[in-house]
Formats: C-alpha cells, sequence, structure tokens
C-alpha cells in the first residue's frame, strides 16, 4: 500500500512525544535494518537522504528471514532496536504479525520482476509473448532458476502454465540465488531466470527482458517504522523519501520498479 503521509506524522509526533514525556531523547540518527533486494537502490539513496536532510543513517545487514545470528527477525527477536526495516514485503508483514513493526507505517517502495539471461554474446531471443518464451525454453538445453520464492514460482507454476512441466523436469534445475546468473555466464546453463534486480549487476550475461506481464510474478520490497524506534520522526522522513518520486530514478537503475508516490503538499 502507499504511505499515508499525514497518518505517519501523526504516528510519529504519537511516538515522540511518548519518548519524550519518559525523558528519552531523540538522537539525529536513524538506524535502518535492510535485506539484499533494495541494497543496490539504497547505497545510492542513502548518502542523498543524508545530504538532504542532515541526519545520518547506521545500515545494520542481514537476512530477511531465517534462523542465523544476523537475520533480522532473530535479531528483532533479541530485542535489538530499529528505526525502520527495508525487505521483502511479505517478511516485514511476518514482523507486523510478530508485533515489531507499526501496521499504519508499511510503504510499498519498489517491485523486482522475473527476467531472462542468456551468456554474453549471444543473440538475444524474443520472450514478448507467452508463446515466444515457450518456445524459447523448449529450445535451451539447460535452464537454471533461484532457490527462493521467485524460483518456486518458475518451477512449480510458470512452467505448468506454458504447458511444458514435463520437458523442463529433465532441462532445468534450482541452484543458490547467487549461482544463477554465474551459471549461465560461465556456460553452465544456457539461459537463467531469476529476479532482475539480482541478474543486471552480473557480467557474464546479457538480460534479455522481464517475461510477459501476464505470466510474472513481483517480488515487492517494503518499508516500515519499527514499535522501538528510537527516531520515529527520521523514520518518517525516511520513508517519505524513499517512497518520493525523487527517488524514482535511482530506484530504476537497479532493475527495480519504483511504486512512488505522489509528493507532500
Amino acid at each position: 500500500m502507499t504511505i499515508r503521509k499525514l497518518s505517519l506524522r501523526a504516528l510519529a509526533l504519537c511516538i515522540a512525544a511518548a519518548l519524550l514525556g519518559s525523558g528519552a531523547a531523540l538522537a539525529d540518527e536513524v538506524k535502518v535494518m535492510i535485506s539484499g533486494g533494495f541494497a543496490a537502490a539504497w547505497r545510492e539513496l542513502g548518502p542523498q537522504f543524508e545530504a538532504a536532510t542532515g541526519r545520518k543513517l547506521i545500515t545494520v545487514w542481514g537476512p530477511a528471514v531465517g534462523t542465523a545470528a544476523n537475520a533480522i527477525p532473530m535479531r528483532l527477536a533479541r530485542g535489538e532496536w530499529a528505526d525502520v526495516l527495508i525487505v521483502v514485503e511479505y517478511a516485514l508483514d511476518e514482523q507486523i504479525d510478530a508485533g515489531k513493526i507499526l501496521p499504519d507505517s508499511k510503504t510499498d517502495l519498489a517491485r523486482s520482476a522475473i527476467g531472462l539471461v542468456v551468456r554474453e554474446g549471444r543473440p538475444k531471443p524474443d520472450i514478448g509473448s507467452a508463446d515466444a518464451l515457450r518456445q524459447v525454453l523448449l529450445a535451451a538445453k539447460s535452464i537454471v532458476y533461484p532457490d527462493s520464492p521467485s524460483g518456486v514460482y518458475v518451477g512449480r507454476e510458470l512452467f505448468v502454465r506454458l504447458g511444458i512441466a514435463g520437458p523442463m523436469e529433465s532441462r532445468s534445475r534450482m541452484i543458490p540465488v547467487a549461482r544463477v546468473a554465474d551459471a549461465v555466464a560461465n556456460g553452465e546453463a544456457e539461459i537463467g531466470l531469476q529476479q532482475v534486480v539480482e541478474l543486471l549487476p552480473v557480467k557474464g550475461v546479457t538480460l534479455v527482458g522481464s517475461i510477459p506481464a501476464e505470466l510474472q510474478r513481483y517480488t515487492v520490497f517494503s518499508v516500515g517504522i519499527a514499535t522501538n524506534a528510537k527516531n520515529p520522526a527520521g523514520a518518517v522522513a525516511l520513508i517519505q523519501f524513499l517512497s518520493s518520486p525523487d527517488a524514482a530514478p535511482a530506484i530504476s537503475r537497479t532493475g527495480l520498479e519504483p511504486l512512488s508516490a505522489a509528493p507532500a503538499k
């Protein structure tokens, strides 16, 4: 959902009043917990926010899900504080359900489409329609896709929807997320199917494009304010910046599709 700016401002004021009433001081820092999907955009937008507002960002990286010690859910479960979380939407929803994120603060920032890559130097096949994509996949000897929700969709639904689940059993396989584009680049596989944002940074492959809209399964990246935020006003300012049209060009450059809100009046 798009950010409700007035509601967020009111929310921030309420939390700030409670903190001030208890004698707590609001720092001019905003602590952000973030996972990998929005990373490239964050590395460009974070410094822009600091320059525009004078606030300092503290960035903590970790997996959006899982039980590793540095995973964001585990950090929050241990009581570690944060002002803002930027993670894949379903992971943010889980933290809302766990009482770690303020529900009304949830804001969708961007989405990533599933794309297709071939080895650099090879011709770019036509994947502009469902039938064209079907023919490309049937002609490939080897296809890889990631061990992630988008990869599960490819293996369990996309091939079925295209009517090629049978032939794909012997020529496609799921591999770790970080290896999909590399497997294509080194010739281990002819085609890779993965989120565009994960494919673009890898050298040695050519992005053919996103799969057709009627077959697409988007991954959405969202942001929210933590219930134990120490700087809610700074958190609101950051969310408004990240969801503004001014942030859209940087988001687009990383292969994500911005879900920008209208500027504040």
